[in-house]
């Protein structure tokens, strides 16, 4: 709430300007126009004279019109500003996922949605999702570390430690690989086995769900995290910390 306060005193501080600034162009304009004006009669009424010295006032009017388009210029830039700052990412949004938040599709057509059981189909392909904080509807894209892949697969397939976190058959993990950071969108048969897995097609690490998204192919260096998750009345939501490192594996 005081994020949002203090964002609204800043805005209001801008308009304020804004409108002095458009005060001062109105009225530097008009006599702009008075002083063109002035120099346009002079010219057509007195042709002779055109020989005459340079009006000592030239110089004046063309500072003062350099200075209109200046102040033209800076009005144009604080419009710019304030749109860049209504573009900016809101407060939270690169946070990573926390415990209560909700998920909603991160493309698509049902991009922003909330996510469902329904919505997730057994046994794949996955669905990418986003974190969403549901106390102030800020979903948390501004890092592509936060990206999620939702699956839900037949118990029966999961093994006892990977049983233990999935809810009815549901899953999440990390949708960024662990070797070079890329991300993990491939749902493809294995190049090691008969089942499908989380594939990065970067180098074709590849990452079996149904064993905590242990690498059963290429040159990832370890699992893909995993995100514990709830469901209640249908929607899924987050119910924990990433458990694993996300990403890749830093430089040095």
């Amino acid at each position: 709430m005081r994020s949002l306060a203090f964002n609204q005193r800043e805005q209001s501080h801008i308009d304020a300007l804004r409108r002095q600034f458009s005060a001062f162009i109105s009225a530097e304009f008009q006599r702009l126009l008075a002083g063109m004006s002035r120099a346009s009669f002079s010219i057509t009424s007195s042709s002779s004279e055109s020989t005459a010295e340079p009006d000592i006032d030239a110089s004046a009017e063309q500072t003062r019109r350099t200075l209109l388009l200046g102040a033209l210029a800076t009005t144009a830039c604080l419009g710019c500003s304030v749109q860049a700052r209504a573009g900016e990412d809101p407060p939270g949004s690169d946070e990573r996922p926390k415990k209560g938040d909700q998920l909603v599709f991160s493309d698509g057509e049902q991009e922003g949605k909330l996510i469902t059981s329904a919505d997730i189909p057994r046994g794949g392909p996955p669905v990418h999702a986003w974190p969403k904080d549901p106390s102030t509807s800020v979903v948390r894209n501004a890092s592509r570390l936060n990206e999620i892949m939702i699956i839900r697969l037949d118990p029966a397939e999961l093994d006892e430690q990977t049983r233990a976190r999935a809810v009815d058959g549901i899953l999440a993990y990390s949708a960024i690989c662990s070797h070079a950071g890329c991300p993990v969108t491939a749902w493809v048969k294995s190049d090691a086995g008969d089942k499908e897995v989380f594939k990065c097609m970067c180098h074709n690490s590849e990452y079996d769900p149904r064993a905590s998204a242990q690498v059963v192919f290429g040159p990832a260096p370890r699992r893909l995290a995993a995100l514990p998750i709830a469901l209640a009345d249908g929607s899924l939501s987050v119910a924990g910390n990433f458990i694993g490192k996300v990403g890749g594996v830093q430089p040095g």
